[in-house]
């Protein structure tokens, strides 16, 4: 059985986004995600995939990825901080958002490999 490449910090993971082609950054404003000029509201998206990072000797060091799908077939990322650590500058508008966006259930999110 092949063993698949270990994955365990944020820099591999956006590495293999990269080689992917998955290199696309949402960004966070106040109208919601946007890419290339385009804006897309919380119906337009789901999160396909998460990866959760945790330092190992520092509690600031936690982020999330999380690997968004959008209803035109673009794919990309949004990366956050957990908690306090997040640093977007309406963070309740970002948290509230990213909560609307529908998520695949877990199995369907087994199934997509990076």
């Amino acid at each position: 059985m092949p063993v698949q490449d270990e994955m365990n910090t944020l820099s591999q993971i956006l590495n293999k986004l990269t080689v992917k082609g998955y290199d696309n950054e949402f960004r966070w404003t106040n109208e919601g995600f946007s890419f290339n000029d385009k804006i897309y509201k919380p119906e337009d998206l789901t999160i396909i995939k998460n990866y959760r990072f945790e330092g190992e000797s520092n509690p600031s060091d936690t982020s999330v990825l999380y690997l968004i799908k959008a209803n035109d077939g673009l794919i990309g990322y949004s990366i956050d901080a957990y908690g306090v650590y997040s640093n977007h500058d309406d963070e309740e508008g970002y948290d509230n958002f990213i909560r609307q966006i529908p998520v695949k259930d877990n199995e369907e999110q087994l199934l997509f490999e990076l």
